[in-house]
């Protein structure tokens, strides 16, 4: 995709309801959602807002195309059926990731398939997904980010959503959450995809070479013996350290005061919000005057009730309706990056298989993450995605999870070569109640690609790949052959000495 969409939303809630850039077809409704909103401002609280404009919104593209598949009578056909559900189970079902995070992986344009990721973006922070999908034709891709319901029986809450083309788009949460991206290809479309998604503090770190390890008094620490709170951050530079605008927005005031001495305030339109610096040796702007993030508003001092500390810039951060906030979690800079990707990428979307046996498979892409299931020698596995040095791929009982790429190998050279000693039949699945790919005659020649459970992945002479129940005999006397397996690797499995 060569277009690049970007998208800032933010609001009272969760963000501002999407824009118009986002989506636009025709409204569910056109009674005042307004009036609902107001009333409910009153009486309830963001969920309750947001169960409102739920109610009221505009149709996203992913739902406009189920609903035109449902027009063009398709809706029950199995292809759409499976179409809904994969993105249905995206949701419920997605990975859980930490940020900051990114893959790329494959989408198969044979059977319907979405992919969901579950993670948690905290109040203060702005995250940046990028998007790309390489299909090799014209197709809609659909990316939608929902956030979680505190009431796990509520819909997921849309919060950007858009069809192809698209690249990058943020969001800026004004309260922490849970959240789910889901990306899911039109009917018959697949390819190969990139998902990055970043994050970063939301405001700009107002001293000039300083970080958060300069704060060093804290947002809600008492004053006047406990008559009052801090009601912002201290960061302590040296006098004439220049302070920097956080965000931009227009000056709205520069005044001389008993508490703050020099004060400038800011008023930042996206975030309704007004950021306040205080005890200043100078001011450097004027009433009106708008400024970007970076641009210098005055110096570190001491003024005001400060004259008997060292020199630091009092932060604040208030809102309307709220009052003041903890600033720091808006300028504490992000300090974790992602993993570089060192996979084989052109594996990606094809099966592979553990080398040796105790693999194991982890719920997250690390050697410490969860263990989800030791695997088998050669148990053969579907590789959906890479991150950094883990394939993200699926068991062929559906089970996912993340194994290190260096521990797994191409299934294409037969590890083993068995002749059927009776007429037996090859699947699509390891299952006993799974269509049926081509049927064995006794003495025929199968190579073993794989094992998992009772059943052999083989390939037919037709060149296709399915699954076969050995029997009692053929699996006892399967023969096994490696002539690329070296001692090193051989020293590597369990038991073995070093």
């Amino acid at each position: 995709m060569s277009a690049r969409l970007r998208s800032s939303i933010t609001g009272s809630c969760s963000g501002a309801a999407p824009g118009p850039h986002a989506w636009r077809q025709p409204r569910r409704s056109s009674i005042g959602l307004p009036l609902v909103v107001a009333g409910l401002l009153v009486v309830s609280g963001c969920e309750q807002i947001e169960q409102a404009r739920d109610h009221f919104r505009d149709l996203t593209p992913h739902e406009t195309y189920q609903a035109r598949l449902n027009v063009a009578g398709l809706g029950e056909s199995a292809l759409a059926r499976d179409w809904e559900t994969a993105g249905r189970l995206a949701l419920a079902e997605p990975l859980s990731v930490t940020l900051p995070y990114a893959e790329e992986g494959y989408i198969s344009p044979d059977a319907p398939e979405a992919t969901g990721y579950r993670f948690r973006l905290e109040r203060g922070r702005k995250l940046t997904v990028e998007v790309a999908v390489d299909s090799g034709e014209p197709a809609r891709v659909f990316v939608d980010l929902f956030r979680v319901p505190a009431d796990a029986a509520d819909p997921m809450r849309p919060v950007f959503s858009s069809e192809s083309p698209v690249d990058v788009f943020s969001h800026e949460p004004w309260r922490g959450g849970e959240f789910v991206l889901r990306l899911q290809p039109e009917l018959l479309r697949g390819g190969s995809y990139s998902v990055s998604l970043e994050i970063q503090a939301q405001l700009v770190f107002p001293v000039e070479g300083r970080g958060s390890e300069y704060i060093y008094s804290w947002f809600g620490a008492p004053r006047d013996g406990g008559a009052r709170i801090h009601r912002g951050v201290d960061i302590f530079a040296r006098r004439g350290t220049p302070v920097l605008a956080a965000s931009a927005g227009r000056v709205s005031r520069v005044r001389d005061t008993r508490i703050g001495g020099k004060v400038v305030w800011v008023r930042d339109p996206v975030r309704n919000a007004s950021v306040y610096y205080a005890h200043l040796d100078s001011q450097y702007v004027r009433d009106g005057q708008f400024v970007e993030p970076g641009d210098t508003v005055g110096f570190v001092g001491n003024t005001g009730n400060a004259r008997t500390t060292p020199p630091h810039l009092h932060l604040g951060l208030y809102r309307r309706g709220e009052g003041a906030v903890d600033p720091f979690p808006f300028i504490d800079p992000v300090r974790a990056t992602v993993p570089e990707l060192t996979v084989d990428t052109e594996r990606l979307g094809a099966w592979n298989r553990v080398r040796n046996g105790g693999v194991r498979l982890r719920a997250v892409p690390g050697s410490r993450g969860d263990v989800v299931r030791e695997l088998d020698r050669h148990t053969p596995l579907r590789v959906l995605a890479g991150s950094g040095s883990f394939f993200r791929a699926r068991l062929p009982d559906g089970t996912t999870g993340y194994v290190a790429a260096r521990l797994t190998e191409p299934v294409e050279a037969p590890f083993a070569r068995e002749t059927v000693p009776a007429a037996r039949a090859v699947r699509t699945a390891p299952a006993d109640d799974s269509p049926v790919l081509a049927r064995l005659d006794a003495g025929t020649e199968v190579p073993v690609l794989g094992r998992f459970g009772d059943y052999l992945y083989v390939r037919t002479e037709s060149g296709r790949s399915g699954w076969l129940v050995p029997g009692r005999a053929l699996a006892e006397s399967l023969r096994e052959f490696s002539p690329r397996t070296t001692s090193d690797e051989r020293a590597s499995q369990p038991g073995a000495s070093r």
